[in-house]
């Protein structure tokens, strides 16, 4: 995959309440093609309590992000701060990202 953790990317389609908003990588799912982003598709989830370890967990409504399809994201370029597609160039035995539209280096 072309996106790892940590990138900043925006969603290009989707749901319409997520469409256009930007966020960072949090998770990548390689397998399943999907990638977790911050403040993007957040799931509603109702907790119980739960006793584990001496632990307890609060009980109540948690938001959690869910994945979304990787085809559905861009990355943003740190030079242009603009969504673009990447080229993957190769120096030896180093692997670099490269912005299609300016030409920066990503990583």
């Amino acid at each position: 995959m072309r996106i790892k953790k940590g990138d900043q990317v925006v969603v290009i389609a989707g749901k319409k309440q997520d469409k256009g908003k930007r966020g960072e990588v949090i998770k990548v799912l390689p397998k399943k093609n999907r990638v977790v982003v911050q403040g993007i598709n957040l799931l509603t989830k109702h907790q119980r309590q739960v006793q584990a370890e001496g632990r307890t967990i609060n009980p109540g409504i948690v938001k959690l992000e869910g994945p979304i399809d990787a085809s559905n994201v861009m990355i943003i370029c740190k030079k242009c701060n603009q969504p673009t597609r990447i080229s993957i160039s190769r120096e030896g035995d180093k692997v670099m990202r490269v912005c299609k539209k300016c030409g920066g280096l990503i990583d």
